[in-house]
């Protein structure tokens, strides 16, 4: 008999919780505003901004073992809209990645500069930078490669 009306009682707290819930939404006649970001927006190809690098592949060629070295790949916004970059991550602790902050107006260039430590490595090296900003699209991913020697 407690075993039921546990049961029953866990029914009825969970329709009142989905009944409640439900109501909370937008009702029929609402607008439901659109979140305003400059980052959020719809990505047309003909009206949004487009990052666009004059190489997405380095060859940092020949490297000591130890070496550091460090490469600016070169970019222009092609699109309509300012370019943000949010965000650079590498595919290994020995690639950082450093890009301008702020907005870079369409027509305008920067430059998105990758550091390498060939330490620890030994032969033919490749990794990547993936690159996130409001463009179109909204991540692209550079490379570099590198042959450390012994």
């Amino acid at each position: 008999m407690v075993e039921t009306m546990k049961k029953i009682s866990f029914v009825i707290l969970f329709a009142g919780v989905m009944l409640w819930g439900c109501g909370n939404g937008p009702k029929s006649g609402d607008t439901v505003k659109p979140i305003e970001s400059d980052l959020v927006e719809n990505f047309d190809s003909e009206s949004s901004a487009k990052i666009t690098f004059d190489e997405e592949m380095h060859d940092f060629g020949n490297l000591s073992a130890g070496e550091n070295v460090s490469y600016s790949f070169h970019f222009r916004n092609t699109g309509k809209k300012d370019l943000i970059i949010t965000g650079c991550s590498a595919s290994c602790g020995c690639t950082v990645p450093s890009y301008p902050q702020g907005r870079i107006a369409p027509g305008k260039d920067g430059y998105l500069t990758v550091s390498f430590n060939s330490s620890g490595k030994a032969g033919e090296t490749y990794e990547e930078v993936t690159v996130v900003s409001n463009a179109q699209p909204g991540r692209q991913t550079l490379r570099i490669r590198a042959q450390v020697g012994f």
